[in-house]
């Protein structure tokens, strides 16, 4: 239970980019919050790293940095959660040390192993238990490619974490993981255990060991260990709480379930995250075998996600371009300063028929289907198209994809709640109700993530009595008004929707043919994310 005068909760977000510590109210209103740039090493074989003792010192330096700014924060804090990038495998071995660096989910070099498991009788059996599908950012695939390929690496380690259990080690001495992590990768959604049957399926039975203790974190916290509260400037016993995955905790701060009622969520950022929340019976899981499945810390609901490789990545491209153009009248001009110019283009060009599919990114597309070699074109491009036809396709591109990613969980969400800077966009927002036929709402709320993970806390701590209690109070009354979909707009989207569809499944063989492995290869570089 909470101490008098402890009366402020922080959420450490432990994402890709950065890591996040923010301090917020009992009441859910943010006070203040500290960041670090994240860092990892890519490297030309497909391996993408990251250090877990680099990793604990900048949460470290994220949670000093936050006591600076706020007046006597050891002594106020109730109680500290976590969250993190999910997916990718942290080993740990003997004195809670690492076994080499993290592979994170951006890690490429499982491709071989998802790909003889995929073909196998029993990946249906492990989709059907976990509701997620198979692919090269999961612990679960790494784990088996590493069984492979690097036994003596499993051999040395005590234990297989992600970034957010890592954290929690360190904070509290406690080898964990939440609910959501381990139902989605070694699991069962209904049941939010192991599942043993998917655990060999993945031929990973003689490394269940390496599996640790699942924690529940609305219910159990820890405390404090008192050599990380003197590292963090924190008081030693401070109720320490693991959070779920990132994506849920995002989506759950930014009103994927209020008042009781389920609903959707899209992050739209430089990748497309679209969630569902559900109840268990309500989930539809597709013959593609694509998607996860990942539980909400709430009885008996769950959330079903599809992500999409590249999101707002597309309109970089196409601003890099402009901007390269426009430099060359002799005064540089940054992508950056051109952004603003989106929403100009977008309602002073004429709705076509011209078709984008966003598949940008090198690494192709992974939601709602999974091809490594997708790649981005316009369809009925003509000679009356100029720059702003196709920054509106671009972004409509966008709104097709998201649709495309729903219609993969079933039926489209009767409301969309957006998150992500991309939501600031009118034309992006149009684009996106138009594609969906429902209305958008965003939220003002700042930090999702770390809000999501802090308001499980909050439950923990006795401060409400459960979840949708919370919610109320740190969710619902940040949400905009709904903006409707136009509906002679949403009708035409729905006329594009089907051509959109033909186009990509009529693509897949020259994707085949064009595919270059070369092309993938990535120089050994140190990147601040």
């Amino acid at each position: 239970m909470r101490e008098a005068g402890r009366d402020i909760l922080i959420g450490i977000d432990a994402g890709t980019s950065v890591i996040k510590a923010v301090a917020f109210d009992l009441a859910g209103r943010q006070i203040a919050a500290a960041s670090v740039p994240n860092r990892y090493v890519t490297r030309t074989d497909g391996a993408v790293l990251q250090s877990l003792d680099q990793t604990w010192a900048d949460c470290a330096q994220t949670l000093r940095d936050l006591g600076a700014k706020v007046d006597n924060l050891a002594n106020r804090v109730a109680a500290v959660a976590v969250t993190g990038q999910g997916d990718g495998t942290w080993l740990v071995g003997s004195d809670n040390r690492p076994v080499g660096d993290a592979w994170l989910w951006l890690d490429a070099r499982a491709a071989t192993t998802v790909s003889r498991l995929s073909s196998t009788v029993g990946d249906r059996v492990r989709f059907e238990a976990t509701g997620t599908g198979l692919n090269t950012c999961q612990q679960g695939a790494q784990l088996a490619h590493m069984d492979r390929t690097q036994p003596d690496l499993l051999d040395r380690a005590e234990v297989a974490l992600h970034c957010k259990d890592w954290l929690y080690l360190n904070l509290t001495g406690v080898r964990a993981t939440d609910p959501s992590e381990a139902s989605f990768t070694f699991g069962n959604f209904r049941t939010r255990r192991y599942d043993d049957d998917v655990i060999d399926t993945l031929g990973l039975i003689r490394r269940r060991a390496l599996l640790p203790e699942i924690v529940e974190g609305t219910e159990i916290v820890h405390p404090l260990l008192p050599e990380a509260a003197a590292l963090c400037g924190l008081r030693a016993g401070t109720p320490i709480c693991l959070g779920y995955v990132d994506m849920v905790m995002t989506a759950l701060g930014a009103g994927v379930r209020t008042g009781g009622k389920n609903a959707a969520c899209s992050t739209i950022g430089s990748t497309g995250v679209h969630l569902r929340a559900k109840p268990v019976p309500e989930v539809h899981l597709n013959d593609e075998r694509t998607g996860y499945v990942i539980t909400l810390p709430m009885p008996g609901i769950v959330t079903q996600v599809q992500t999409n490789m590249g999101a707002t990545i597309n309109i970089d491209w196409l601003l890099k371009l402009a901007a390269e153009l426009m430099s060359e009248g002799g005064r540089a001009v940054r992508p950056e300063e051109l952004v603003s110019r989106v929403d100009q283009w977008f309602y002073t060009s004429r709705p076509t028929g011209l078709l984008y599919h966003p598949y940008i990114s090198e690494a192709g597309e992974r939601g709602p289907f999974v091809n490594a070699y997708a790649r981005a074109s316009f369809t009925g491009l003509s000679i009356r198209h100029g720059f702003a036809d196709l920054m509106r396709s671009v972004v409509e591109g966008l709104g097709m994809a998201t649709r495309d990613c729903y219609a993969a969980m079933g039926d489209m969400p009767e409301e969309l709640r957006l998150t992500g800077g991309a939501a600031r966009s009118r034309a992006l927002r149009s684009s996106l109700a138009a594609a969906i036929n429902a209305p958008v709402r965003i939220s003002e709320r700042e930090e999702a993530g770390a809000a999501g993970a802090a308001m499980m806390a909050a439950v923990a701590i006795g401060a409400y009595p459960d979840m949708d209690a919370c919610i109320a109070d740190w969710v619902t009354p940040l949400l905009k008004t709904a903006e409707e979909p136009d509906p002679a707009e949403a009708a035409r989207y729905d006329h594009l929707y089907s051509a959109y569809v033909q186009v990509r499944q009529a693509a897949a063989p020259v994707w085949d043919t064009l595919a270059d492995p070369a092309s993938s290869l990535q120089s050994e570089t140190s990147q601040p994310r």
